[in-house]
Order: structure tokens, then C-alpha cells, then sequence
């Protein structure tokens, strides 16, 4: 058919140049009625969860970027531009965490519905990057009363598009929301089992401040907030320091982002006369596989949290306070 083949080459010259040609005039919304649910497609794992637990049977979710990716790293590929042109709504996190999107939801937002849930958090909550004193970090879904904002514009959306559903997409976020407030109490309290002198959050890139400013803990992340910026021999060697003369008993790699730069860290803190342990995987960009606990927003929350917990010397969520353990140095 003509306008098929019409739409085949404008999704391949779109992808050819970079994403730098628009769609064009023959892109049209499909009436998601037709076929009975509305067609969400996400960018991130963190948000299209948000829309599964409000959109629940009424709305049918496809995620852009599974687990293990980067999405500050992440090309959109052909088919990712087919599913975008045939959504009814698009959700993506925003505050330039998905930047190789910019132009295709600029090219998409005459014909669509295309919201970038973060950018609702008012600007006095967010925080500043260190190295672009415009933007903000984009890792918000780590303070749950932040992140709440991005679920209540989630909610929005939904409402917006199909408003025969509002009452619905209202009670679910409701719900929803109740179930992150819940789960951030029970985090808070976990997390302080933790000895102050050991809350030090050592990782790949940067995508813990909120975590950290949320729940009391230094954050160190040796790549900065993108993982695009390069860790320095520097910043390697002042971070392998910082954990020798502190103590620090462990230090994470990271679902999303390559171990080699806490695996350096952690030799150039053993050439200091320190061992310090990698204390396990946490999620930071990406949720763990669909299908599984960690494969949620809350899921993947909890196994962070514990991770972090037991690794510097506290408990896991519901368990009895664990005995510090001593830091080790090299014999």
C-alpha cells in the first residue's frame, strides 16, 4: 500500500540522518478505541511501570528500553520508531535522560500525546547537575516523594487520553501512590540500621543524589551523572583514597553501566592497604528483567535498598539488626 511503503522510508530516512528529519504530515493518531485499549509506549522500565499499575487492564504498555540499558547512551532504533508512531500516548522520564530522543518527540508532538512525566517536578525538588548548571539530574525515580510527581503526570496522561477512564486511572494512581509512600517509610527505617560513619554510596556514575539527599547517605559516583563522561585517572585515584582512609567497606557496580571503573577502583584501593568489597549489583538506569520482582519500580527499590543496607553494615528490610562488621585491611 502506498502510505505503507510511504511510512517505511520516512522511519528509515528518520533513522538514517540521525533522527534529524521530521515525521511529516502523514502521520495521523490512530483512534485507540478501535482496538479496544490504549496503546502506551515508554522509555524506561521506571516508567512504564507508572503506567501499568494505573492503566492496569484498560491500556496495553510497551517499554523502549529493557534491563541492563543505558538510556542516556541509547539510540533509538527503526522498530522503537515504528512503535512510537503507532502509540496513542508516549511517556518518557525527561530532564534529558533519554538526550538521542529530543528530536523525535519534538517531531511527534503536533500529532501525539508525548509527556515527559519528570519534567512536572517543580524545579526547587530537583538537583542541579555539577557539570550543566541548566539542567537538572535526571535520576529522580530514587526519592519515592519526588518520583511521585512523575506517577501523578502519568496519571494525567492517561486521564487525558482516554477520558471515558478517568475515574479508574484515578483510583489506580491513588493506590498506587499509597503503595510508594508505604514502601519509602519502610526504606527509610531500613536504611538507618546502617551506622552514620558507614552511609557512603560509592558507585559507577552518579545516579544516587536523590537517593542519598532522600535517605541520609554521601553519594560518590566516579563517572558523573552521564554515563557518557569519562572517569579521569584523577577521579579514580582520589575516589580509591577517599575509600582508604574512611574504611568504606564496599562499593557497587551497576545493572546499566560497564564494572570496569569499580573494578579499578577497587584494585587502586587494594595497592592502598585497604580491601574493600563490591557489595553487589544495584539498579540505577534500568529495572531488572520484565517478569520478575526486580522488574518493577518497587521491586527493584527493595533490592537496592537491602543490598546497600547489608553490604555497609545494617539489615535487610524485615530482618533483625545485623552486627557491624569490621572493616578489613590488607595484611
Amino acid at each position: 500500500m502506498p502510505q505503507s511503503i510511504s511510512r517505511r522510508h520516512l522511519l528509515s530516512g528518520l533513522a538514517a540522518t540521525g533522527l534529524g528529519v521530521l515525521f511529516g504530515a502523514g502521520l495521523r493518531r490512530r483512534a485507540f478505541a478501535q482496538d479496544g485499549g490504549l496503546n502506551v509506549v515508554a522509555t524506561t522500565g521506571q516508567v512504564a511501570d507508572a503506567a501499568r499499575n494505573i492503566g492496569g487492564g484498560l491500556i496495553t504498555v510497551t517499554a523502549i528500553m529493557g534491563a541492563g540499558i543505558d538510556p542516556h547512551s541509547y539510540t533509538p532504533s527503526e522498530g522503537d520508531l515504528e512503535r512510537l508512531f503507532d502509540a496513542d500516548v508516549i511517556l518518557y522520564s525527561g530532564l534529558e535522560l533519554e538526550g538521542r530522543f529530543t528530536e523525535v518527540f519534538d517531531s511527534l508532538r503536533s500529532e501525539k500525546q508525548v509527556v515527559g512525566v519528570a519534567e512536572t517536578i517543580p524545579a526547587e525538588l530537583r538537583i542541579a547537575s555539577p557539570h550543566y548548571p541548566d539542567q537538572a539530574d535526571p535520576h529522580v525515580w530514587f526519592d519515592p516523594a519526588i518520583w511521585d510527581y512523575a506517577i501523578a503526570a502519568t496519571s494525567v496522561a492517561l486521564r487525558e487520553a482516554d477520558p471515558d477512564n478517568a475515574a479508574t486511572y484515578d483510583a489506580n494512581a491513588a493506590a498506587y501512590r499509597a503503595e510508594v509512600t508505604s514502601f519509602a517509610t519502610t526504606a527509610e527505617a531500613t536504611l538507618a540500621t546502617v551506622p552514620p560513619e558507614r552511609r557512603v554510596l560509592v558507585t559507577a556514575h552518579d545516579a544516587f543524589n536523590y537517593f542519598g539527599r532522600r535517605f541520609g547517605f554521601e553519594v560518590i559516583g566516579i563517572q558523573g551523572i552521564s554515563t557518557e563522561t569519562e572517569a579521569g585517572v584523577n577521579d579514580l585515584q582520589n575516589v580509591a583514597q577517599l575509600i582508604s582512609d574512611r574504611r568504606i567497606p564496599a562499593i557497587f557496580v551497576e545493572s546499566s553501566v560497564s564494572p570496569a571503573t569499580i573494578d579499578a577502583v577497587q584494585a587502586a584501593v587494594r595497592d592502598r592497604g585497604f580491601d574493600v568489597v563490591i557489595g553487589g549489583q544495584l539498579y540505577s538506569d534500568a529495572l531488572g528483567d520484565e517478569g520478575t520482582p526486580d522488574g518493577t519500580y518497587l521491586g527493584m527499590f527493595t533490592t537496592n535498598v537491602n543490598t546497600i543496607a547489608v553490604s555497609l553494615g545494617g539489615s535487610a528490610i524485615g530482618a533483625a539488626p545485623a552486627t557491624t562488621p569490621a572493616a578489613t585491611p590488607i595484611v
